[in-house]
């Protein structure tokens, strides 16, 4: 199993390091206050011994007067140091848990599609929720628990050492073996803690995938399935649970006898010395306030210490993510991509997917400026592939893609998806009103320019008929929407992106007859002066295309205009033409 406590801790520092005077005021202002604590036991020591020297007198009295002021004062020094630290942390955790939460959101993003591929959207999010939520827990336990039980220590034990050295060795040999038996524990505890977080971020995935797929479950039968599935899986981290929650219940065992054996030892060791007249009845008193700190310090960072390594578990997994480099990367010297034309070539493109699964082969193909192209095939012939390939969610195995003699690695993917329109075979929106989904191909437009987006793709008849218009909320990835309004609202999006080179992929296949005449007029309007490249089944919408393409076995089979490839009675396109013609022909 991969630890990763070292990493984790550099990107909290790391983070923690831009906030320098709220983060030192915070730990200055808990030594600070720890130290007030610390020395009030000497007072108390004091008023004891002044107490037990003999019968009252109006100097003891007045004494006894002053010793009680120090005593406020000190008290009042220790409020306000905490106060002080207390406002600090506020401050100070705040922005360093958004710095974090913003580092792991923007790295996360930066992966590819096949990170994410490979990853549940809810494990992903309990990652990054988990990896903040880390530094709270350990940023609380540094401040509120070590930094007052290093400083308790060093107090008592330079105190205890100018009143008796043996008190103080005594005290400083428990203290340290305690300390050590706590740390061996701990770290022998770290591999079930990493454990149990796995089966925890194991069993948050398996209900959010079938959270979104609940209407698969319910109409495929899969409930009991599911739920013996889940049951498995809560079973297991039930047990990962037990295991650590019992080994912490036993290792309080064994702190429980250690800490009676400090307070039965240290006690029996200062009656000794109380009967050779080395201590004083304030030295118990002393005695008692410290050995009591220290059980209440030490025991607490037992439980402080196994806390932090469980937090550092939690934040195991996104430090991962976040130590693993991006699959796909912009080159230090990346320039953006210019696209004054729209030509696209990609030449002896070869690519894999995995080593056993090769899709294209020396695939070479030339797309003029303002060409409309359509790209179709059987499925897995790799037409879907060829547009991921411009995209840029894939890089490469061999050859290169250029656009407009720009090889598209060597330009910033930003600049390159910013000249890139694309409407996909199911479009996902995000839970945002109908005009901020819209808008998402343009922020910069205006809502006039919105509306008439809308217009163009036809999503004006549907939104109007909304109580709240374009302010209405479509729902998680757009459900309150039927599939073909959604297409039409990814239509307005590209339409308004107006992007010189535009991909879509079966972007009529969720339209009914009269709806997918409506969009076509659309969508012919928004090829118009844009390179344009068609992903499509139904071969009814690509008829009027410029050049088509019939993509199988990794490369080109044929290409044409759709008369010359019908009129080719032993081709693969006339084939698929003549499957489906009828009911498309008028």
């Amino acid at each position: 199993m991969k630890y990763n406590t070292k990493k984790t801790l550099s990107y909290y520092l790391r983070a923690a390091s831009h906030y320098p005077f709220s983060g030192l005021s915070l730990v200055l202002a808990a030594i600070s206050s720890t130290v007030a604590t610390s020395i009030i036991p000497l007072y108390f020591k004091d008023l004891f011994d002044v107490l037990s020297a003999g019968a009252p007198s109006d100097s003891a009295v007045s004494r006894l007067f002053g010793i009680l002021a120090m005593i406020i004062g000190l008290s009042l020094l220790e409020w306000l140091f905490w106060r002080l630290a207390t406002w600090a942390a506020i401050y100070f955790q705040n922005h360093v848990i958004i710095d974090l939460s913003n580092s792991c959101f923007a790295y996360l993003h930066r992966h590819s599609v096949t990170f994410f591929n490979n990853n549940f959207a809810g494990s992903l999010v309990k990652r990054v929720k988990w990896f903040s939520g880390a530094f709270e827990n350990i940023a609380d336990a540094i401040v509120w628990r070590i930094v007052p039980l290093v400083v308790n220590i060093i107090m008592i034990i330079t105190i205890l050492s100018f009143r008796n050295r043996l008190l103080a060795g005594a005290v400083g040999l428990w203290i340290a073996f305690f300390l050590t038996v706590n740390w061996i524990f701990t770290k022998y505890k770290l591999r079930y803690d990493i454990a149990r977080s796995a089966a925890e971020t194991s069993i948050t995935g398996l209900l959010a995938d079938t959270i979104g797929n609940q209407s698969s479950v319910k109409l495929f039968n899969g409930y009991w399935r599911e739920l013996k599935r889940f049951a498995a899986s809560a079973a297991k981290l039930g047990e990962a649970r037990r295991l650590t929650w019992s080994l912490d219940m036993y290792f309080e065992a064994v702190q429980g006898l250690l800490t009676l054996v400090l307070e039965v030892g240290i006690f029996y060791l200062a009656i000794r010395l109380w009967q050779q007249g080395l201590v004083t009845v304030g030295d118990f008193v002393l005695l008692q306030s410290y050995v009591l700190t220290i059980i209440m310090r030490v025991w607490d960072f037992g439980k402080t210490v196994r806390q932090i390594y469980e937090r550092l578990a939690d934040a195991e997994e996104m430090t991962i993510i976040l130590e693993t480099p991006h699959e796909i990367q912009d080159l230090p010297a990346a320039k953006s991509l210019k696209v004054p034309a729209g030509r696209i070539e990609f030449k002896n493109v070869d690519f894999a997917y995995h080593q056993t699964r090769k899709v294209l082969k020396k695939f070479n193909l030339i797309i003029q400026p303002h060409e409309r192209l359509a790209l179709i095939g059987p499925s897995g012939a790799g037409k879907s592939t060829v547009v991921r390939l411009l995209l840029r969610q894939h890089d490469l195995t061999a050859g290169e893609i250029l656009i407009d003699g720009q090889n598209i690695s060597e330009v910033t993917q930003e600049s390159l998806w910013q000249n890139i329109s694309w409407v996909p075979q199911d479009p996902i929106l995000f839970h945002r009103t109908l005009k901020e989904n819209i808008r998402y191909g343009r922020p910069s437009a205006t809502n006039a320019e919105v509306l008439a987006a809308a217009r163009a793709a036809h999503c004006h008849e549907f939104i109007k008929n909304f109580p709240e218009g374009y302010d209405t909320f479509v729902g998680e990835r757009g459900v309150k929407l039927s599939g073909g309004e959604r297409q039409r609202v990814a239509i307005a999006r590209a339409i308004l992106r107006n992007a010189p080179i535009l991909i879509l992929d079966e972007a009529t296949s969720s339209l009914d007859s009269e709806s997918e005449g409506l969009i076509q007029d659309a969508l012919n309007k928004l090829m118009v002066n844009k390179t344009v490249i068609v992903i499509a089944h139904r071969l009814s919408t690509i008829r009027k295309m410029d050049r088509i393409i019939v993509v199988d076995r990794g490369g080109i089979i044929e290409e044409g205009a759709h008369d010359d490839l019908t009129g080719k009675a032993d081709g693969l396109y006339s084939r698929l033409w003549r499957m489906q013609a009828g009911g498309f022909l008028k």
